[in-house]
């Protein structure tokens, strides 16, 4: 019992770290208030004022929901790189050798990038007032509420990334080639339903795919735009974020912390 609350500790310590950092970087919370204006404001505005005329569900509503899982990955997977920059200043040996687990550690990584994007979700929503874009309580708590699966298959991700880059520089320009394609093909702001070819295949290989389409499984659930915007059962989509963050998270922290032992 002792050894389970030592890990604990260690999970609330790091994550805590990363949260600090969060508010002491002005410059994060900006970024997170210029985005959603960019992509839902000019590029989602302009969508939807001359291409979805004609659709059988909420524009907005299906932006909104896009930008909000889309902002959670690329809040959660730039916060578990940062161990890139902190690998260098050599802040990731300290915790090597504490004697905590290697898992407490990476996860309390995950917990603490996750927060820190969900706090970041503050601009999204703005944005989605200031568009007169509409949504229940009730939709937004359904969203939150299963962020912690979005944001552990995000911090998979983010670990893959990190078990093979060592370098700081290379790191953010591999989580841009791999955040913002996933913006573009899986449904953040353009329906793929009708997706064909390497498109098809692009887009069904991503996870955040199966993040939005459960998220949007639970918010238009009991809705008649359901059938018209959800692709698969909600189960399936849980299956395929819990066994991508299961084998990500083995792959990369093995491979992380074996790279971390022999430097």
């Amino acid at each position: 019992m002792r050894k389970f609350w030592k890990e604990i500790n260690a999970i609330v310590t790091i994550a805590a770290r990363d949260v600090t950092i969060l508010v002491k970087t002005p410059s994060m919370f900006i970024f997170s208030l210029v985005m959603p204006v960019i992509f839902m404001g000019v590029l989602g505005g302009s969508l939807e004022q001359n291409l979805t005329a004609g659709m059988d569900f909420n524009y907005g509503q299906f932006m909104l929901v896009g930008m909000l899982i889309n902002m959670l990955f690329m809040g959660t997977t730039n916060g578990i790189t940062s161990l890139v920059e902190d690998r260098t200043d050599d802040f990731t040996q300290e915790l090597m050798v504490s004697p905590v687990s290697r898992y407490s550690i990476l996860l309390g990584k995950i917990f603490g990038a996750s927060f820190s994007a969900i706090l970041q979700l503050v601009g999204t929503l703005l944005t989605a007032f200031c568009m007169g874009i509409h949504y229940t309580l009730g939709q937004l708590l359904a969203v939150l509420a299963i962020s912690p699966l979005l944001c552990l298959a995000a911090g998979s991700v983010g670990m893959i990334i990190i078990a093979f880059v060592k370098n700081n520089r290379t790191a953010g320009l591999v989580t841009m080639l791999v955040t913002m394609p996933q913006m573009f093909l899986t449904g953040a702001f353009i329906p793929i339903n009708n997706s064909r070819g390497i498109l098809f295949i692009l887009s069904r290989i991503m996870p955040m795919t199966y993040a939005l389409d459960l998220s949007r499984a639970v918010f238009f659930a009991g809705t008649p735009e359901y059938a018209d915007i959800v692709l698969f059962h909600p189960a399936f989509n849980v299956l395929v974020l819990t066994v991508l963050s299961v084998v990500f998270l083995i792959i990369g922290t093995f491979f992380f912390t074996r790279s971390e032992t022999t430097r």
